[in-house]
């Protein structure tokens, strides 16, 4: 059975062959914990329910409490409803050896909107901590202290869109963050996302919505990456019928919604999180230095614990159930997946996979959480942030692998950074970025993209900022002429369609980097003296017909139609035709169209000629309109045919520096029929 599944594995890439007795071993350590976790006694999705056991409920009028503290001597609810004091009617049970702990109590205790926490005594010691399953927890603006919320609204949020499917298509995802989403010198809410973003990402040709920071998190500052409450939407940006809102509105558009998923590692905090949550350090996390990720100043899953996969596994199935998210990108995982977190480590060598470096523990977990998501719903997206290029990652577990749809292709943007900072575009060399540009697996969905919210993270440059430096600032008016202007709009115009144009399977664009917003991402922290300047999206310079922003806006919207209208990303694999570094010029293939890159600075290329598939193509695309802020070079809708040369055939072509054109074949007979017509 192992046998067979692996057998696409390794027949899609020989060098994966000395490797296959740790493949085996890993595919039966994903059946096997989950044989172990179920025991024949329930089914995996029935597994993955621990959210509906733990935590807070109400239920046959009365509320039920119950939390696992194997650890705890004593644990009293405490709140507003006991003026935050222990009382005995709110003293939880142990009620098990495993060290879960309960109560019940009539339905007058607790009221929708009392604040709560719990305390917590075990030997030596005693705290206050929020529970583990909480689903609402809330910040107080005087005290900034956090607590949990009773969540029970009179009225049930009411789903509008209950037939949502995602479809099976290639994805184009918008990643966002709904706090930095907004002008204002603020954090912004999940209702003004509605009404001021989600129309502008469905207008501009996205499919897909990539939601940041939305599991609740101590610091702003950490992005959403330090998280304390998994299970609880972020109330920075408002209630859970909110954020269910904003779901239900994006389905009605006909756009998918996944979010950033933190399951690679917990924020330190304890009061807050999960860090000695029942006095010791290793009831969620690893004991020890590998139970603390030094670089992040974080804790790290111990993946081996029934009890924490318990949680993470209920983890994803919340997210799916409660707010109908139709996936998740899971963020750290090359820090899950090796002990060493990727930190300075050069992936050189097939070794590097399978040596006694890779926690196999969290690989399992990972298979696991895949298997889960996709029984729960098919259609549902993964997409692994790996980038260390694990073999299988992005393989179904049926078919040998470890089950997520996509992965990103992390090495693009992390070139496109060394190209644009350290090496001027004169020296660019076209076959190391056709190289870099295509290097993947092909047996893997990957996607492609040329900077995310990581490029842009203060310490750091957005990628026009870094093509046009300064003159972003003064020089951006229709009415001045500025060459570094000229040049940054044209390479970031290239730079993004090579990348679209050459992408696996999706592409993804950071918020507001379609139309080259100029600065950085800094959030609010002791450094900025508390500022929100750099963590919002200025849209209204893209809305400013006065300015040039709107040139890269609207080729980022004709290159996602073009890409869309030709399924072009149901092609995976381009096929290069040509390439001459000393020319600075790149041509290939892709869905039937010919795509020809002119990167040289300074010389246009006239009547050039290179291999092509005989025929007549005409001119459907190119970056040198001047609504792309280019110069008018290029003439759409113009013919060319090859001419042939002893079983040669070439294309003769104008090609303006810092240009690119896409040219369609003509079918012959089509134009003779419209010809008749």
């Amino acid at each position: 059975m192992i046998e067979d599944r692996l057998k696409r594995l390794l027949n899609s890439d020989f060098l994966l062959k000395p490797y296959k007795k740790i493949l085996k071993h890993r595919i039966a350590s994903i059946h096997a914990k989950e044989a172990a976790l179920t025991q024949g006694k329930m089914s995996f999705s029935d597994f993955a329910n621990g959210h509906e056991y733990f935590g807070l409920h109400f239920r046959n009028n009365e509320w039920i409490f119950r939390e696992w503290a194997p650890h705890a001597g004593a644990i009293c609810l405490i709140g507003n409803m006991t003026d935050w004091q222990e009382k005995k009617k709110f003293a939880l049970d142990r009620i098990n050896e495993e060290g879960v702990w309960q109560i019940r109590l009539p339905s007058e205790s607790l009221s929708h909107g009392d604040l709560y926490r719990l305390h917590i005594r075990w030997p030596g010691g005693e705290g206050d901590r929020i529970p583990a399953y909480a689903r609402r927890v809330v910040q107080d603006p005087d005290t900034l202290i956090f607590n949990a919320q009773v969540w029970l609204p009179s009225a049930p949020y009411q789903w509008q869109c209950t037939d949502f499917y995602c479809p099976s298509i290639p994805l184009f995802i918008y990643e966002a963050h709904v706090g930095m989403a907004q002008e204002h010198e603020k954090i912004g809410t999940f209702r003004e996302f509605i009404e001021k973003v989600l129309p502008r990402i469905a207008a501009n040709g996205y499919n897909t919505i990539q939601l940041m920071a939305i599991q609740e998190h101590p610091y702003y500052g950490s992005f959403g990456y330090q998280v304390s409450n998994f299970f609880a939407a972020s109330s920075r940006f408002g209630t859970p019928d909110d954020l269910k809102a904003l779901i239900d509105t994006a389905h009605s558009s006909g756009l998918m919604v996944t979010m950033d998923l933190v399951h690679s590692h917990a924020v330190s905090n304890e009061v807050e999180g999960l860090s000695r949550f029942d006095g010791t350090l290793y009831q969620y996390f690893h004991e020890g230095p590998r139970g603390v990720h030094s670089a992040w100043d974080s804790r790290c899953f111990n993946y081996e614990n029934p009890q924490v996969l318990h949680f993470l596994l209920s983890n994803c199935r919340f997210w799916l159930d409660e707010y109908r998210f139709d996936g998740f990108r899971f963020d750290g995982v090359t820090s899950m997946l090796y002990l060493h977190h990727g930190l300075e480590k050069a992936f050189t060598s097939y070794d590097d996979y399978f040596d006694e470096s890779v926690d196999e523990d969290a690989l399992t977990y990972l298979g696991l959480a895949n298997q889960l998501i996709h029984d729960i719903r098919p259609d549902a997206i993964t997409i692994a942030e790996d980038i260390s290029g694990m073999p299988g990652l992005a393989v179904p577990i049926a078919e040998g692998g470890f089950g997520f749809d996509y992965r990103f292709a992390m090495g693009v943007p992390d070139n496109w950074i060394r190209l644009t900072k350290d090496i001027s575009d004169e020296t660019w060399h076209m076959g190391h970025l056709w190289h870099e540009l295509t290097n993947r697996r092909w047996n893997e969905k990957t996607i492609s993209y040329a900077e995310s919210h990581d490029q842009a993270l203060v310490g750091d440059q957005t990628l026009i900022f870094r093509l046009i430096g300064a003159d972003m600032y003064d020089s951006m008016k229709l009415s001045h002429e500025n060459i570094l202007v000229d040049r940054g709009v044209a390479l970031h115009n290239l730079i993004r369609f090579i990348t679209l144009a050459t992408a696996g399977n999706g592409y993804l664009n950071f918020m507001g980097n379609e139309f080259g917003h100029p600065e950085w991402i800094d959030f609010p922290r002791a450094g900025n003296a508390w500022s929100y300047r750099y963590a919002r999206r200025q849209w209204h310079l893209v809305d400013d017909s006065s300015l040039k922003y709107q040139f890269l806006a609207r080729f980022d919207k004709d290159m996602l139609e073009l890409a869309q209208q030709f399924r072009l990303l149901e092609f995976p694999q381009p096929n290069l035709l040509f390439e001459h570094n000393t020319d600075k010029l790149i041509v290939f293939e892709r869905a039937g169209l010919l795509f020809a890159f002119n990167f040289h600075p300074t010389r246009s290329h006239f009547a050039y000629r290179f291999d092509a598939p005989p025929g007549k193509y005409v001119m459907i695309f190119h970056t040198d309109a001047p609504e792309y802020g280019g110069h008018s070079r290029l003439t759409l809708n113009q013919h060319h045919l090859t001419i042939s040369n002893q079983q040669r055939h070439f294309l003769s072509l104008y090609l303006p520096t810092r240009t690119a054109l896409v040219l369609q074949p003509v079918d012959p007979n089509l134009e003779k029929s419209a010809r008749q017509k």
